[in-house]
């Protein structure tokens, strides 16, 4: 069995295709770890893992919905829910035994919203996500990290407030260098690897594809997971398709980092 260990098949993007997309993983021997970024994703999440066997749910809150956020990718392009961070209900949601992680969690200083000083947004999104680190750290469960345009800040944060492998953590979407990877590998975390890494380096800037084809080399293979990341990041044979879990079809090492199985 292959493990996608992120994707959302609970977004609107598979609004009226999730059975039939669940359907097609099932046929190809596909375990998915559906991720929260909010309440209600992650709450569909828990209801999605409850309905099929080997589906499971990660729950939490990403940095974009700590305040109104325009999001514009190129798969998608919206304006973000502000939420705060529900301890209680998050507690309770990860009373589920489907639940296998909090987050996605972290820090984004590249999608920021407008009109609000940067300290007071970074401030924010350090604070909630310690509170999600502290809460997987209680309940036992692997912490889902997002980082974008802050390793720096990241590590630093993770080194003043963890021990080297005492927090089970999977740095999702790397696609930073090896440097800022081989620092999260001393805290023993995991690195997450999505469809990017498939896609062909930029002509006049090649050195992102390069940094992160490095990593990969570099990275051991028991610290390796796969992920889709789904309906987002499809892998260069699908590009300008919707992703789907089976489109990464590769062993990793989902259940120890999941304590699956």
């Amino acid at each position: 069995m292959i493990f996608d260990t992120h994707c959302h098949l609970q977004f609107k993007g598979f609004k009226d295709e999730y059975g039939d997309v669940l359907k097609r993983c099932q046929e190809k021997d596909v375990a998915l770890n559906i991720v929260g970024t909010q309440k209600d994703t992650s709450r569909a999440a828990v209801e999605m893992a409850e309905k099929s066997s080997n589906v499971y749910a990660t729950i939490g809150l990403h940095p974009v919905h700590l305040f109104p956020t325009h999001i514009d990718e190129e798969e998608s392009s919206f304006l973000s829910r502000e939420e705060d961070f529900d301890e209680k209900f998050y507690r309770d949601l990860a009373q589920s035994s489907k639940v296998v992680g909090i987050g996605e969690c972290g820090l984004d200083f590249y999608h920021l919203p407008e009109g609000i000083d940067k300290k007071v947004v970074f401030a924010k999104q350090k604070s909630v996500f310690l509170k999600q680190l502290k809460l997987a750290e209680e309940l036992k469960k692997t912490l889902v990290i997002h980082v974008r345009d802050a390793h720096k800040e990241m590590i630093e944060l993770l080194e003043e407030n963890t021990q080297p492998n005492s927090l089970q953590a999977v740095v999702h979407c790397y696609t930073g260098n090896w440097s800022d990877a081989k620092e999260y590998l001393d805290l023993g975390f995991y690195i997450g690897f999505t469809g990017v890494i498939t896609f062909p380096a930029k002509k006049l800037n090649p050195q992102p594809t390069l940094d992160i084809l490095e990593v990969v080399e570099k990275t051991p293979l028991e610290k390796i997971v796969i992920e889709t990341d789904a309906p987002y990041l499809a892998p260069q044979a699908y590009r300008g398709q919707k992703c789907e879990p089976w489109m990464f079809l590769t062993t990793n090492n989902a259940q120890k980092l999941f304590h699956l199985g």
